[in-house]
């Protein structure tokens, strides 16, 4: 499976064409994500998907290690990476319960990924668990649920 596997009708992919994450896909049209981010996601050669980005100085806290709203943020936004195979083309998604325990500090400049799986899927709510780590070491386990709707039509 390839990059251009990835389910486009949740949100509007784009590739990201140079640095780091050159050829890593990104949800354009986000604002949110993209100034908390910008998180990064591909998929891997074993058909998963792995979401990433570099802590720098404005994901940092008072303390100087990475914010905790920001590990959620990101968390969310692997959340949908993980089930992306889950979400249909033309589909809209929206997470309905995300929870996460903090298992370590993060300084800045880690390297930050997020891995997991969907626990139960094919219907309009997808279950998944996840792990996000910063240069390999565990930061913070997720679980999440996100329930897939109709868009709304437009009174007539």
């Amino acid at each position: 499976m390839s990059d251009t596997d990835i389910a486009e009708g949740y949100g509007s992919m784009s590739l990201q064409p140079d640095g780091e994450f050159s050829g890593w896909r990104f949800w354009d049209g986000d604002p949110y994500e993209n100034r908390s981010g910008p998180f990064y996601m591909r998929r891997e050669e074993d058909g998963s998907y792995l979401s990433a980005f570099r802590a720098g100085d404005r994901h940092m806290n008072g303390g100087g290690f990475l914010h905790g709203g920001c590990l959620m943020t990101f968390a969310d936004f692997a959340l949908f990476a993980i089930a992306n195979d889950e979400l249909g083309q033309g589909e809209h998604a929206v997470t309905v319960n995300l929870s996460g325990d903090f298992l370590g500090v993060v300084e800045r400049g880690a390297l930050i990924e997020a891995r997991g799986e969907v626990t139960r899927g094919g219907g309009k709510t997808i279950f998944v668990r996840g792990l996000v780590t910063a240069d390999g070491a565990p930061a913070l386990s997720f679980t999440g649920i996100i329930r897939k709707f109709s868009a709304r039509q437009p009174d007539a």
